[in-house]
């Protein structure tokens, strides 16, 4: 988990850019590229060094055969040619910071694109040159409009190029954007550089992304705990949903994991708020950059209209937003302004008139006053001169005099009112051009600053307990997959509970470990090879006495005949059966982007189907694997519905931090591990079934 962390402020600023295959000819496919860069360095103070060996000279500007000749230190290369990995070796002996590889032809186009992309990384290894790209845009050397937008802004990282660009567009709309970086194929800089690069910016409020596939699990988390720790909400679209690799799902628990799954439990561990479309990006950063933190979680909703009200009010709550009744003595003040057949108590509705004239100012004094209120939406249907001037000015006059923020909703399909462009747009309010985007925004508000308040880093991960770790790995001795038996063993020295159990090699030793445990007992044939026991039959339930046992022995041992190497089987288990409680499901997969992660779920032979799941990426604090605990559907199983007992939380988390603590001990040599059921009691949990996956010592 070690950060190596991105000084970008060159890249972002540079005072010397040198562009290799820089030209002057319309007819090329690089002229584009080179007259923008030119045109932005003019218009940045940045001075614009041509490199082409065939020109003395491009746009009247002296231009070098090579970047070893240009005097000076140069601070950014932008690449324009087809072949970089030619020019590569002179600018990283030139000690150039940063080079931009425009090009495409790499890792995007397959088998041959990602050998010529990894020779590139091989280049940068051991220099101090890092690189963005290949297969980007120029879209940083773009013009950012610094008097748009009020507050903070919002930095932009983007894989596609043009998926940012409603986004920039979006600065019409009075989005303030601080810079766009376009990753591309992230060969050397990733999304995680620039994420905490922006959050380290006393002028970003939010950072929006569009993010197709992520490069270093290690490196997002590091970079989202950094976010988080400054204060600064990152907000992403992230498609690309495949299945996490399969080569060791042999649990219940790698079955159910996808990659997807677990990019969204990571999502919600580090406090991203993740959106479906770029217009819901773009507001929800707004909003998020733009507001100071709320006093508490409460909406008001302001109209002229009462079936606006209504309408954003269903919305609202459908959304799980808290509407409060606006108190007694706020009602009175309102019904001194507003006729009194008119709902004042939350949605407010003025009726129209009393907005477009003096009372106007003071409908908004009373509802910002009230202390049940964090958030004012004001949705305005459409444009109704006189009253949308006045009532847009009365907004921005109010929103100066209080630190609750206030939303607006411009509904008019026209958007060339006064009202709007000239009055709400240059405000600096957050202006949104539909409700349901302005009811998500603001449901991402307060929840992200509930994740705030409470947030407590887990990174860097502590070492490991080197004691308790090797007693773990006499356990699991070669590696493979275990055996019911040692898996429970290895858990069992961790804290997680067993039930009584005894490991028989005979029948009459079986029958003797059911006298001692008392019957009813389970029994089921134990050996390393038998992942799914239920699934062949082998496992007996309700064996009542001394002739059920030698007959369910000899029965279990004759069908699992054929299904395993005679010499792996190590016995039959008699175990006690315990009754009542709730089946859950505790283990750890190992997902191909973040690492070791823990699932934890509404568990039994129907896991799969329900898939009652949630997961948290190791590693994670112990109020973390409590949320992980409470979020699932089946919580009120484990709450006490329908007058059943309560299960024992406490215990439940215990075993989940238990499985993380196995997880930090044994890192990779821990692949996949089962706990199904893990039977919650109101007494504490108990593990009937273990299953756990180790490295073998042939695959280090």
């Amino acid at each position: 988990m070690e950060a190596r962390v991105a000084d970008l402020d060159r890249f972002f600023t540079p005072r010397v850019v040198a562009v290799i295959g820089a030209t002057d000819d319309p007819d090329s496919p690089a002229w584009m590229s080179w007259d923008q860069i030119r045109r932005w360095g003019e218009a940045h103070g940045a001075q614009v060094i041509p490199i082409n060996p065939g020109r003395e000279r491009v746009d009247d500007l002296t231009a070098y055969g090579s970047i070893l000749d240009v005097p000076g230190e140069v601070d950014l290369v932008a690449i324009l040619i087809s072949k970089p990995e030619a020019v590569l070796p002179e600018i990283i002996e030139k000690k150039a910071r940063f080079a931009v590889l425009f090009s495409a032809g790499f890792a995007e186009t397959g088998d041959e694109g990602e050998a010529r992309q990894r020779a590139i990384v091989e280049m940068l290894a051991g220099t101090d040159l890092r690189l963005l790209g290949p297969n980007t845009t120029l879209n940083a050397f773009q013009d950012f409009s610094p008097d748009v937008g009020g507050g903070k802004r919002v930095g932009l990282i983007t894989q596609s190029g043009h998926q940012g660009r409603p986004l920039y567009q979006a600065q019409e709309l009075g989005l303030g954007l601080k810079a766009w970086a376009p990753t591309g194929n992230e060969a050397d800089l990733e999304a995680a550089d620039f994420l905490r690069w922006f959050a380290d910016q006393d002028d970003v409020g939010a950072v929006a992304a569009y993010i197709e596939g992520f490069k270093d699990g290690g490196a997002l988390l590091r970079a989202l705990d950094h976010a988080a720790a400054r204060a600064v909400p990152f907000v992403c679209v992230k498609v690309g949903r495949t299945d996490v690799g399969r080569s060791w799902a042999r649990s219940h628990s790698g079955h159910l994991a996808g990659s997807d799954q677990v990019t969204d439990a990571a999502f919600r561990q580090y406090g991203v708020t993740r959106v479906d479309t770029l217009d819901e990006l773009a507001d929800v950063s707004m909003l998020l950059a733009r507001a100071t933190p709320p006093r508490g979680n409460g909406l008001a909703i302001y109209s002229i209209s009462g079936g606006t009200g209504a309408h954003a009010a269903d919305l609202a709550a459908a959304r799980g937003l808290e509407l409060p009744e606006l108190s007694e003595p706020t009602q009175g003040r309102l019904h001194e302004l507003i006729a009194p057949f008119l709902r004042v108590s939350n949605p407010v509705d003025s009726g129209g008139h009393p907005t477009g004239d003096e009372r106007g100012p003071r409908i908004l004094e009373a509802i910002l006053a009230d202390p049940a209120v964090s958030l004012l939406l004001v949705p305005i249907p459409g444009a109704v001169p006189p009253i949308s001037e006045k009532f847009a000015q009365d907004l921005v006059d109010a929103a100066r005099g209080t630190d609750k923020p206030i939303c607006v909703v411009w509904g008019s399909p026209v958007g060339t009112e006064p009202a709007y462009r000239d009055i709400l747009l240059p405000s600096g309010l957050p202006v949104f051009r539909s409700l349901g985007n302005a009811l998500t925004a603001i449901r991402a508000y307060f929840a992200w600053h509930r994740f705030r308040s409470s947030y407590v880093s887990a990174l860097p991960p502590r070492a490991p307990h080197d004691a308790r770790a090797a007693v773990a790995r006499e356990v699991i001795g070669d590696g493979g997959a275990l055996s019911e038996v040692t898996a429970k063993r290895l858990v069992n020295g961790y804290g997680i509970v067993m039930p009584r159990e005894e490991l028989c090699s005979s029948s009459d030793e079986a029958v003797a470990a059911a006298a001692e445990i008392g019957y009813p007992v389970v029994m089921k044939v134990v050996s390393p090879h038998l992942q799914h026991k239920t699934d062949l039959g082998l496992v007996a339930l309700g064996v009542l006495d001394e002739r059920g046992v030698r007959d369910t022995y000899d029965r279990l041992l004759g069908a699992v005949t054929g299904h395993v190497p005679p010499d792996s089987i190590e016995g039959v288990l008699v175990a006690e059966q315990l009754s009542g409680g709730t089946e859950t499901i505790l283990g750890l997969v190992r997902d191909e982007l973040f690492g070791p992660t823990v699932v934890f779920g509404i568990g039994g032979v129907a896991v799969e189907v329900y898939r009652d799941v949630t997961f948290r990426v190791v590693p994670f604090t112990r109020a973390e694997a409590e949320r992980m605990v409470r979020e699932v559907r089946g919580l009120p199983l484990l709450t006490g519905a329908r007058g059943r007992p309560a299960a024992d939380l406490d215990a439940l988390v215990d075993a989940v931090m238990a499985v993380q603590d196995l997880a930090l001990d044994l890192g990779d040599d821990l692949v996949e591990l089962d706990l199904n059921p893990l039977l919650a009691r109101p007494d504490g949990v108990v593990a009937l079934d273990a299953l756990a996956v180790v490295r073998s010592a042939s695959e280090d």
